[in-house]
């Protein structure tokens, strides 16, 4: 029997995504958005499930407005939430997505009790959090997509810089999704060679730099949304880890109970995916630096929830 998606959110992330897993044909899917957005949706499934015969799959694709139909999905996807405008504050921002996503996962939950959830919606490591409290689900059903989309880029970077294939190029990025993000040069290597002894030290500073500031490279050239290709495809990795049982190791925004010294939050780690879920927080060696830079990270999300309490 085929699983079952659904992704709430119907805009260029959201979409994208159900493009993605439609056509990996292991799934049928469900792309869901509010009333306003019902004919829009309909009409970008209706595409979707049209390409079909040319591309050789059977995913069924439907889109609603209604929760019902989303009903026994095996995962579930949160895009839904809006992107920070100019002129907006942090707050303003945290206020109107917090509204949407505990609304989402409490319409989720009741529906899909047995589902995993994955979020994408910003600020990602408060809402991921706020999805698993409001959900009630047991830490290994819930995650956030972050570090897969920041590595992904890191890796990009990394293999422009040395002319090689991106296959060749390895590397894991921490920590929250922002800022205060932690890519581990020390741990990145291209075909099995450590990048500090492919790149000088400045050179490979102003990478791990850019890499922080990918989202806002992207807006900026973009001159209005954000990027939508490879965040879909970070999440898409993350599904075929979980329906595929892969048992596959990327970085991603998991509950942490202890792991590297932080409790009862939601940062970015290695974590190893499978059928269940989130397997295992995989924990690495860390240098006094990196300990303290993904502490500082943690902090950061810390500071976030708080706000979104105070709201």
């Amino acid at each position: 029997m085929r699983s079952k998606v659904t992704v709430v959110g119907a805009g260029f992330v959201g979409a994208t995504l159900g493009q993605r897993v439609a056509e990996r044909d292991y799934a049928d899917v469900v792309l869901l958005d509010i009333p306003q957005m019902l004919n829009p949706t309909k009409g970008k499934a209706l595409d979707i499930l049209e390409a079909g015969p040319v591309l050789g799959y059977d995913s069924m694709v439907v889109g609603t407005d209604n929760f019902d139909d989303t009903a026994d999905s095996d995962i579930v996807v949160i895009t839904s939430g809006v992107p920070r405008q100019e002129g907006m504050s942090r707050d303003a921002l945290l206020q109107i997505n917090k509204k949407i996503v505990s609304q989402v996962t409490k319409d989720i939950a009741t529906r899909s009790p047995n589902a995993i959830l994955i979020c994408v919606t910003n600020p990602l490591d408060a809402m991921v959090q706020l999805a698993h409290t409001v959900s009630g689900f047991p830490k290994q059903r819930v995650m956030g997509q972050a570090g897969v989309l920041d590595t992904a880029r890191f890796r990009s970077f990394l293999a422009q810089e040395l002319n090689v294939s991106v296959r060749d190029v390895q590397a894991y990025v921490l920590g929250g999704h922002g800022d205060t993000m932690v890519p581990l040069t020390r741990y990145s290597t291209v075909g099995g060679v450590p990048v500090a002894k492919l790149i000088p030290a400045d050179r490979l500073a102003e990478i791990v730099q850019r890499t922080r500031d990918g989202g806002g490279e992207i807006v900026n050239l973009l001159g209005k949304g954000s990027a939508y290709y490879a965040p879909s495809a970070a999440t898409l990795q993350m599904i075929d880890a979980v329906l595929l049982d892969r048992q596959q190791i990327m970085p991603c925004s998991v509950y942490l109970e202890g792991e590297y010294g932080i409790n009862g939050l939601f940062v970015g780690v290695p974590a190893k995916l499978g059928a269940k879920g989130v397997e295992e927080a995989v924990e690495v060696e860390l240098a006094d630096d990196e300990r303290a830079q993904l502490q500082k990270s943690a902090d950061a999300v810390r500071n976030l929830l708080k706000a979104m309490e105070n709201l």
